[in-house]
């Protein structure tokens, strides 16, 4: 298909969510966020550059999904800090409700709760480290701006290493543990599992 001048331009503008099929995945396509689907090109990304991914999951009918990319995912200053920093990853909680099911079950154990967006911060292996759901760009009402969360895990990747990998550990032998019981049911509660990064923001 050959494309006209306006519609090259629009695809030089776009990230790589430009040629997805999710209406989700889509509505974002032109954020200045250097977003890409869940696949091999980005996972293997992650890997070879040693950045850590962010993971942002929703679906097309979300509110505070609108919200969160509106205050964030449309400002050139967060996309900066993000495009500088980490590998960055779309999900449509519809189209893969496979990922979506995994991160879910971490949020319910790191924080006690769920819900979207869902905001997941991992190692390279695809391990999490923070974990939250919507995120002001400015703090307030408690909650910390999603700026300073970005600020404060990239320094921690570079400089907290020792803490991120027992957070990765410990997060993922409890994930493992819970995935052999139906429902997740187990011993653990949010308040037993330790978030060493989390206690900086």
């Amino acid at each position: 298909m050959q494309l006209h001048g306006d519609d090259r331009e629009t695809k030089a503008r776009a990230n790589r969510l430009f040629g997805e099929s999710s209406p989700y995945l889509l509505q974002h396509a032109h954020n200045p966020v250097e977003w890409y689907p869940w696949g091999e090109e980005s996972l293997q990304k992650a890997k070879s550059e040693n950045r850590p991914i962010f993971l942002s999951i929703g679906y097309s009918a979300c509110h505070w999904c609108h919200v969160m990319a509106h205050e964030s995912f449309e400002d050139e200053e967060i996309a900066k800090i993000m495009n500088e920093n980490f590998i960055n990853i779309k999900v449509d909680r519809e189209e893969r409700p496979d990922i979506d099911d995994i991160y879910q079950r971490v949020s319910q154990l790191a924080i006690g709760t769920g819900g979207w967006p869902l905001s997941v911060f991992l190692t390279p292996d695809q391990k999490p480290f923070y974990v939250g759901t919507y995120f002001p760009k400015y703090g307030r009402y408690g909650m910390p701006g999603f700026g300073t969360i970005l600020g404060q895990l990239a320094e921690a990747y570079k400089t907290k290493k020792q803490e991120i990998r027992q957070i990765r550990n410990g997060l993922s032998l409890i994930l493992k543990r819970c995935f052999t019981i139906m429902h997740c049911l187990c011993k653990y509660t949010p308040s037993s599992i330790k978030l060493v990064v989390m206690k900086s923001i």
